[in-house]
Order: C-alpha cells, then structure tokens, then sequence
C-alpha cells in the first residue's frame, strides 16, 4: 500500500465530447489560451524571430538575466541559448554586459530595437487590454484577478511555477 493522494476526479465535461458542456468561463479561457498561442506564433512569423527568441525577449522586457538563466526559463541546455542570445545579439535586440557585482557574470539587456520589435507588434492588443481593463470596476476586477490567479495555479499543477530570477 501507498501514501500516494488519490488522483482528482475529473469533472463531467472532461469526458471526450461534453465540452460543449463546459462552464462559459472555461470555455473563454480555453479561448483566450488558444488566442495567446497564436499570437506568439504571429508575432515570430512577422518579426523573423523564432518563438524562442520571442520568448527570450519577453523575458528581457522585464528584467536582465543571463544566459544560464535564459537556458533555465527555456528549458533548454546553456549551448541553446547561448545561441539563441548570439542571434538576438546579431540583429541587435540584445546586448551582453559585465554583471554589475560579479565580473564574471554576464548579464543580458534588452535593447531600444529589441523592445521596439515587440511593442510594435503587440500595441493593438496593448491598448485592447488596456480598453477593457478600464471598463470594469474594482470590484469586478478584483473578481477577475482572482479567477485568472486561480487558473495559473490550476496550470502550475501540470507545469510548476512560473520560472523566476535565481539571482
């Protein structure tokens, strides 16, 4: 005998064919997953990157890592990204510089053209979000805040957390 938890039971409309049966706020998320999908893969075709390297300076835009650590969010080994970088580097969406306390480090920014290539293609939908999130209260988007946190959590079940910054 186990210690193991008894697996979740699956809801009704998990069942092949009942997800017409989903509650409507599944069903919009399901919606809005696939949609984001496609805008990484839109976004890579337009911009000639691939979604790596998108994803690379999506990771960028928020704060500097470095190659280790691009490898570790990708999940790929530290070779892979380190040529995934060198590409940034090469259409300069990226510079490499000396970690500011430990010299031997290499820290990784984001440039003015690496931020541009995706802020220029994803403002429609910058300013789209940004339209509707203005139409709620803040009670009603303390209710949606709270919905999505719980879907990132209900993901995190299948994939771990979000990578974050091991500096």
């Amino acid at each position: 005998m186990t210690d193991q938890p008894s697996a979740p039971t699956a809801p009704a409309w998990v069942e092949r064919g009942a997800e017409r049966q989903q509650p409507p706020t599944l069903s919009a998320l399901r919606d809005l997953i696939a949609a984001g999908s496609r805008v990484n893969h839109v976004v890579s075709r337009r911009s000639g990157l691939s979604e790596t390297e998108l994803v690379t300076l999506e990771h960028l835009s928020r704060e500097q890592i470095g190659p280790a650590e691009v490898a570790r969010r990708l999940e790929v080994s530290t070779a892979a990204a380190t040529g995934i970088v060198d590409r940034l580097v090469s259409r300069g969406h990226v510079e490499r510089r000396p970690h500011e306390v430990d010299r031997r480090r290499t820290e990784l920014h984001i440039t003015d053209s690496g931020r541009g290539e995706i802020i220029g293609h994803l403002m429609p939908m910058f300013a789209a979000l940004d339209r509707h999130d203005s139409s709620f209260t803040a009670e009603e988007k303390a209710v949606v805040e709270r919905y999505l946190r719980g879907a990132t959590a209900a993901f995190e079940q299948v994939s771990g957390p979000v990578p974050r910054s091991s500096d």
